[in-house]
């Protein structure tokens, strides 16, 4: 740094002192403006400023600037100071524009031209001011503008060591603020990650962050870093802290750049090379050795420095997935965190230890780590998270009883997640149905009594709790009694919350007539028992009892007079409430007219509900955790298939109705309303009526609309807008705009493939395993017939080459060769799958209209992925799957940008329907998505396997596919890469 002895700048002290002293703002102003327009009126009239007087008034300008006045002028002189020789005049013109940032084109051309004038000298300290400024500022113009010159300054051999670091991490705010614009050469990809190799510390640590950067951005062009890496890494640890003299922390050797280099390891799979691999693990090794070596110094920074590199290496081992040894030892480690008095440490060991939980080979040793016990609020949340994640079939009723008991006194900001944990580590793990049902019936007495309105009504009432409950007992016959009796003997507490009114309302108006030899719950007991609770409850809950109460009619005849003076009942027959009125009025007059044979037939036992997925899980999936890194996916032998013991019958279950419709089915409603299903969007409105046949009889005006009414008369395209402007100008013939998007049908199975003036081409596509049959709907939008129309589907490219026999099989049916204005034809196509292939098939379409001759040629979407049936499958089972496909060619990985706001369930509703399942609670981020599928060919069956990383902060996805045959995994990620 030059000397800056006797460069006080008098004036400008003198200035901050008057500043300082004036006691009011108006005071400030007068004298900041007399000083404006002292400053104002020497720029403009003394030509004969010298370097120092102009830095004195620019420093005073940016002084007043940062009081929070503005500043409209100053700024040429700011960037004649640039141009200066002396370091201080140079240094404030810097500071000025790094805070002072003039909008103008033309002032920016100055500074940049000065900056590179400073870059391409020989002094270091002006290339070190300006690679500060242009950090300091770094928009997209810095970016662009030295986009070459600064990682020359990186990798050449001339610059010195602190000129390197500025570059390195001038580059690595370019980075982050303008990546798009900062375009690096991908022949310096091999310097820059050689300065890992760099003598100095400084710029491995600095160049190391760059990488970082860099290796998220594009890992494949920087793979080469890891061994260099982890040869850096091996020296380092390997050593003692006196060989890093100044670059040690606390006698800790250089933890920062160990640190960063176990983060870079994290984007890329465990070494291939043997020699490297086993390396890695001896650094690992020795780094889990230090941390039981006792503490060189007492104070907090030690122990931070040296448990920061402990943790980074113990969440590379947990990356890595593979050593046994390791991850046993790194759970043993973090265990004795568990005993630590310090909070902050006890809360990393239950982070690290929850996905630790989720690897075959730890999972025992962490189960060892079941009792936990602790005070901190935070900290109760992880240890919640580690119990659901060690949960597996040995322990899951010890730890479901304990977070039973646990949720009773727990914090209010934890409960709300509890209540859902509980309830999927019930039904997951439940071997015996009578346990499940106890279990689920004390979680709704719990939760009733703390849990918000909002989550009992969004989980609960919508299926996520206590729907599930009637689900099991509806779908099992073996527990129904039991069910009915602990439903009644759990209504009996003085202190009973609706939900569980509604579950027993529910349960006894179906199976109440077994248990109702008891004299303890005989029928009137029952009714009793219920309408005691009528009052209290809301007015959907007074609903379903209604309905129970009809159903009483039917099981217990002796009671009829009973129930129908309730519904006589002024406060029900005229309720308020619309739905209790119309209740009561129809179940009083049902239970009067009907014969016991009609009322038997009616109020008949509700059928079993569909088996479907759980909404539990997918509830958990969804859920945003309660604080940042949340861990909500459980480990160990963990299906999303179906509950472990409840697998066979009665597996997870969707909420098919809501709860309005559950209790209208339970009721049996006798005035139903006709429910028109909303189609989706770009469904052609004749693809699922019973009509489409009827060729003439539907349209294809609305293929894009989301209308939920059929269209039942060809009249449509006299008050459709299509026909407005077609009175407006005729179709030419040879001038035929198509609308085509990208990849249609690629998540969807029906959609408009193309459309133009002349035609609307819509298509339903239906698979089974490697046959698919497809729909073909041809709408003539004019008013003119088109004649000689005849489609036909080709293959193009790699297919012909190959024979296209070889590669599908297709069977069209004959089609109408004459399609009469505004109406439509059919095509059915049957496609087979004899081979995975890679283009998608071309159509060829030639017709007359008006006597002129067409023809169309566009690309069918038809792709791989259709031919793909979704697989369900534990954790066991997909890791271990995912291990045995490491061979070259069965792995594609892409990391790529999002293309739009990264939303969890757009992303979920992809991938199903792309044709993979998606796994719930497989992957240890919550936020991630697994799952599996089976690509069906004549010839062979293909399976696939997917994980898709979203990372929210860096607006990336990173998308990985593996395939047991060579060349699906990559053409499986190209057509997804571009879908997110």
């Amino acid at each position: 740094m030059p000397n800056m002895r006797g460069d006080g700048m008098r004036g400008l002290a003198v200035f901050i002192s008057d500043i300082r002293n004036c006691k009011s703002r108006e005071a400030e102003l007068r004298r900041i403006n007399k000083e404006l327009t002292n400053i104002r009126q020497r720029f403009r009239t003394d030509k004969t400023l010298d370097g120092y007087q102009k830095k004195k008034y620019v420093c005073k300008l940016l002084f007043i600037f940062l009081l929070g006045h503005d500043i409209d002028f100053g700024y040429m002189e700011a960037v004649n100071l640039l141009s200066s020789n002396k370091y201080t005049e140079k240094q404030i013109g810097y500071l000025f524009i790094s805070v002072i940032m003039n909008n103008s084109t033309e002032m920016k051309q100055l500074i940049i031209q000065n900056i590179r004038n400073d870059l391409q000298s020989r002094n270091p300290i002006f290339i070190n001011l300006a690679l500060q400024c242009v950090a300091n500022i770094g928009e997209k113009e810095m970016a662009t503008a030295f986009t070459n010159d600064i990682p020359r300054l990186l990798i050449s051999g001339d610059t010195i060591d602190p000129v390197k670091q500025s570059a390195a991490l001038c580059l690595l705010r370019l980075h982050r603020t303008s990546s798009d614009a900062l375009q690096m050469n991908t022949e310096w990809t091999g310097r820059i990650i050689h300065l890992l190799n760099d003598q100095h510390l400084g710029v491995a640590t600095a160049a190391v962050s760059l990488i970082e950067a860099l290796v998220k951005r594009n890992p494949e062009e920087y793979k080469g870093c890891v061994n260099l890496a982890v040869s850096r890494l091996s020296r380092i640890v390997t050593s003692s802290y006196t060989d890093f003299q100044d670059y040690t922390y606390y006698f800790v050797p250089a933890p920062w750049l160990c640190v960063k280099l176990l983060r870079v390891l994290q984007n890329y799979p465990p070494p291939d090379d043997p020699s490297i691999r086993s390396r890695l693990n001896e650094c690992l090794d020795t780094i889990l050795n230090k941390a039981q070596e006792p503490l060189k110094s007492k104070k907090v920074q030690h122990s931070n420095a040296r448990n920061a590199v402990l943790f980074e290496a113990i969440n590379l081992i947990i990356h890595m997935d593979c050593e046994s040894t390791l991850l046993v030892r790194a759970c043993n480690q973090l265990g004795q965190f568990l005993q630590n008095r310090e909070t902050n440490l006890r809360y990393l060991a239950l982070e690290s230890m929850c996905l630790l939980a989720t690897s075959e080979f730890s999972h025992d040793a962490v189960k060892k780590h079941q009792e936990t016990s602790e005070r901190d609020v935070s900290v109760r949340q992880r240890a919640v998270d580690l119990l659901y994640a060690m949960c597996d079939r040995s322990n899951a009723q010890d730890i479901v009883q304990e977070m039973l008991t646990y949720l009773e006194t727990a914090d209010y900001t934890i409960r709300e997640e509890m209540v859902l944990k509980i309830a999927i580590l019930g039904e997951k793990y439940a071997i015996d149905y009578k346990w499940y049902l106890d279990i689920m019936l004390k979680l709704i007495r719990i939760a009733g009594d703390f849990v918000s309105e909002e989550v009992i009504y969004d989980r609960a009432e919508k299926g996520k709790v206590w729907y599930r409950v009637i689900q099991v007992v509806v779908n099992r016959s073996d527990v129904q009694s039991y069910g009915a009796k602990i439903a009644f003997e759990a209504l009996q507490a003085l202190a009973c919350h609706e939900n569980m009114v509604k579950v027993t309302g529910y349960i006894l108006g179906e199976y109440g007539n077994l248990i109702a030899l008891d004299p303890r719950s005989i029928p009137m007991i029952q009714f009793e028992l219920l309408h005691s609770k009528y009052h209290l409850c809301s007015p959907t809950t007074r609903c379903l009892l209604l309905s129970t109460y009809m159903k009483f009619v039917n099981l217990f005849p002796e009671i009829k007079q009973h129930i129908q003076e309730v519904l006589r009942h002024e406060s029900n027959f005229r309720s308020s409430d619309v739905e209790i009125q119309q209740r009561s009025i129809e179940y009083l007059k049902l239970s009067e007219v009907c014969t016991p044979t009609v009322l038997a037939t009616v109020l008949e036992v509700m059928p079993p509900y569909p088996e479907k997925v759980s909404p539990l899980l997918v509830r958990l999936k969804q859920k945003k955790p309660l604080m940042d890194g949340s861990l909500s996916g459980a480990g160990g032998d963990e299906s999303t298939a179906a509950v472990d013991g409840l697998n066979h019958e009665s597996t997870h279950t969707e909420t098919h109705k809501t709860n309005e419709q559950l209790t209208s089915s339970h009721a049996i409603n006798l005035n139903q309303h006709t429910v028109q299903q909303q189609q989706q969007n770009g469904l052609l409105v004749s693809l699922d009526n019973e009509s489409s046949t009827d060729e003439n009889n539907y349209s294809l005006a609305s293929i894009l609309s989301n209308s939920s009414a059929p269209i039942t008369s060809n009249n449509f395209y006299k008050q459709s807008s299509l026909d407005q402007q077609q009175s407006s100008f005729y179709p030419k013939p040879n001038s035929v705009p198509s609308t085509l998007g990208s990849k249609k049908l690629l998540f969807k199975t029906s959609d408009v493939i193309f459309e133009n003036d002349l035609l609307q081409i819509g298509a339903k596509l239906e698979t089974q395993k490697n046959i698919c049959r497809c729909e073909l709907y041809f709408g003539n939008k004019t008013d003119i017939n088109m004649t000689s129309f005849s489609p036909s589907l080709a293959l193009t490219g790699e297919l012909i080459q190959q024979a296209f026999i070889l590669e599908l099989r297709v069977d069209a049916e004959q089609i109408k060769s004459t399609i009469e204005p505004k109406t439509q034809t059919k095509q059915m196509l049957t496609i087979e799958c004899l081979k995975e292939f890679r283009d998608i098939p071309k159509m060829n379409l030639s017709f007359f209209y008006s006597n002129v001759p067409q023809k169309l040629e566009f690309s069918f979407p038809l792709y791989i992925n259709k031919f793909i049936e979704k697989v369900e499958m534990d954790s066991n089972n997909f890791f271990l799957r995912w291990k045995n496909l490491d061979k070259p060619g069965q792995e594609c990985q892409k990391i790529f940008s999002a293309k739009n706001p990264i939303d969890h369930e757009d992303c979920s509703q992809k991938l199903i329907g792309f044709g993979w399942s998606n796994l719930v609670g497989i992957d240890v981020n919550t936020e991630n998505f697994c799952g599996a599928g089976i690509l069906h060919t004549t010839g062979q069956q293909i399976g696939c396997l997917y994980r898709l990383e979203p990372n929210k902060q860096t607006k990336m996805y990173r998308l990985s596919v593996r395939a047991s045959k060579d060349t699906v995994a990559t053409r499986l990620t190209e057509l997804l890469e571009d879908q997110f």
